[in-house]
């Protein structure tokens, strides 16, 4: 392939960009074709850059889509653009107009305020890292801490789930429950309503363990993935479960995103 055969793109913001490459390559997935390059350039803050990205547009026949609100940049972006003979594409300003006509208010033409690191940003950033921090019971404190915590066998979800809940803004542990090891004693040391026990079917469970052997390369007769194995592990866990008094959710047959909103609209309850 040419570069005479290739469309290229160059996607110019203000701030970070990911708003106009993601409208751009929203519009080249319409097309089959792999003949298309895109360019981001963010933080575009003078006519220097706007001057080099012209002449490299107009070497290669390409196309400008923008997000720029100051308005000196982008007044002189579409100036120079029309006299260059470069198409361009203004992605916000149509927008900001209809807007600034109904909510009878002019725009801040503010850089970045979509990515203003406020204190819900915080509140996410630092679940999720916890979540990353006390997952798989690597730390019993994670538990005394936690906003709720998720206890079952392997496989059943655990892991995604405290992710999925930590974009919530909640602080999740979760703890596997193995017979061959003792939970961990803060379980039992905190109210049960902050335990969710997730439960699943032997059958659901088996298909699920043979699936992960696949994955990792192992053969599918390994001890883990056998029914004798599974209903040893499951009673073990019902055990414990029973013992703390929480609730339990059956996740046998549900996706990541409906048993992580049933655990949500339980912990909101509380």
């Amino acid at each position: 392939m040419t570069a005479s055969n290739m469309t290229h793109v160059y996607v110019l913001s203000d701030s970070v960009g990911e708003t106009a490459e993601l409208v751009a390559r929203a519009a080249i997935s319409q097309f089959d074709t792999d003949h298309v390059t895109t360019t981001r350039v963010p933080y575009v803050d003078d006519r220097t850059v706007v001057d080099e990205v012209i002449e490299k547009a107009r070497a290669t026949s390409g196309v400008i889509v923008f997000t720029i609100v100051l308005p000196e940049i982008r007044h002189y972006l579409l100036d120079e653009a029309s006299q260059k003979d470069v198409p361009v594409y203004d992605i916000l300003t149509p927008l900001l107009n209809i807007l600034e006509t109904k909510i009878d208010a002019p725009p801040k033409n503010e850089t970045g305020l979509l990515y203003t690191l406020d204190e819900d940003y915080f509140k996410k950033v630092e679940a999720i890292e916890f979540a990353v921090k006390y997952d798989d019971g690597r730390d019993p404190r994670g538990v005394l801490r936690a906003d709720v915590v998720l206890v079952g066998v392997s496989r059943t979800s655990k892991t995604p789930l405290s992710q999925y809940l930590a974009h919530k803004r909640l602080k999740v542990a979760n703890v596997p429950l193995v017979p061959e090891v003792d939970p961990p004693e803060e379980l039992f040391s905190i109210p049960a309503d902050r335990v969710i026990g997730l439960k699943i079917s032997p059958e659901k469970l088996n298909g699920v363990r043979i699936e992960r052997l696949k994955a990792l390369g192992l053969k599918e007769q390994a001890n883990y993935a056998t029914f004798q194995r599974i209903e040893e592990e499951l009673t073990h866990a019902q055990s414990v479960m029973d013992r703390i008094g929480c609730k339990v959710i059956d996740v046998s047959e549900r996706a990541v995103e409906e048993t992580a909103n049933l655990i949500y609209q339980a912990v909101q309850k509380r």
